[in-house]
């Protein structure tokens, strides 16, 4: 189950970027790289080896994006907080 709320919130956090993408190429490329580490951690299920890489990147992406994107930090956070619900 918390797989399938990772993954709803994976497609609302591609949405979110379609529809309102960051400003700079930089801050695209890094979400893109951080969705796609997300989605490989999902793949991997049952998570033998939790990365706690992978819950840095998204909690300094929520850091970076609080100010001027607030609904992607809000996503980002969920994404975080399922994550940890997972083990990971």
């Amino acid at each position: 189950m918390p797989a399938n709320h990772l993954q709803q919130q994976l497609e609302e956090l591609h949405k979110q970027l379609a529809q309102n993408p960051p400003v700079n190429e930089e801050d695209r490329e890094s979400l893109a790289l951080l969705a796609r580490d997300i989605e490989l951690q999902l793949a991997a299920q049952p998570v033998t080896t939790p990365d706690a890489s992978l819950v840095d990147s998204v909690n300094l992406a929520v850091e970076r994006f609080e100010v001027s994107h607030p609904t992607l930090a809000g996503s980002l956070r969920n994404i975080m907080q399922s994550l940890a619900n997972m083990g990971i």
